[in-house]
């Protein structure tokens, strides 16, 4: 009971947040403030945005040392970095519900490769890890990036509020991720850390085909 009241509190509060919600308050903001305001959103969309954080802590799972993480994490960064200043840049929209709905996959994925299904359930070895972090780092990018498009950007220095958004964003991703590193790490020496680690992964699974069936409901849906 326990650890199901933990995993509640672990995972339900990214969900309370308002997540990819573009408010009139962040607008206003952008539209009034200079560059420390494309930093605070986005640092808000990370720490507010639950799928992204859900593939996160799918990666964190599978990770023990300290260098580990730091270096797939990294590659991540560098994935969603390139998609979000480039696409941004460059003015590349992408539908955000078809590319949220792959966002949903890549929870589903990971928590799929934790729990070793595609060797119990497929007979195959999952792809190689860095390089799937950093093609779903590539595509998480594109979703910031529909989101900050979403705003509406003044040209006018440009280049440097992609760039201020996109540090918003790892700085958000850091302060989310120290809590979330830190608890899996304490968990590990326990006993009760492998129906934690099997709970938390199929809780992943669920969550993904969850969020890609619904961002897909309002893709297809008719207008």
């Amino acid at each position: 009971m326990r650890i199901r009241i933990l995993l509640l509190v672990f995972f339900a509060i990214p969900f309370l947040a308002l997540a990819h919600d573009v408010s009139g308050g962040d607008r206003q903001l952008l539209e009034n403030g200079g560059l420390l305001a494309y930093i605070w959103v986005g640092a808000k969309h990370m720490l507010t945005g639950y799928d992204h954080l859900l593939f996160l802590v799918g990666v964190i799972f599978f990770l023990k040392e300290f260098g580990q993480i730091v270096r797939f994490i990294t590659a991540f960064t560098i994935g969603h970095s390139i998609t979000l200043i480039g696409a941004t840049y460059l003015e590349f929209s992408v539908n955000e519900y078809f590319i949220d709905a792959i966002i949903g996959l890549s929870v589903f994925y990971k928590g799929f490769e934790n729990l070793g299904l595609f060797q119990k359930l497929l007979k195959v070895n999952p792809p190689h890890l860095l390089n799937m972090v950093f093609m779903f780092g590539l595509i998480h990018g594109l979703g910031l990036s529909a989101r900050l498009q979403s705003f509406t950007v003044d040209q006018e220095g440009i280049f440097l509020k992609i760039l201020s958004f996109n540090l918003g964003v790892e700085l958000g991703q850091i302060a989310a991720l120290i809590p979330i590193v830190y608890l899996i790490n304490l968990w590990r020496e326990k006993n009760s850390f492998d129906p934690f680690f099997k709970a938390a992964n199929t809780y992943l699974i669920i969550a993904g085909l969850a969020l890609a069936s619904y961002q897909l409901w309002f893709f297809f849906r008719p207008l």
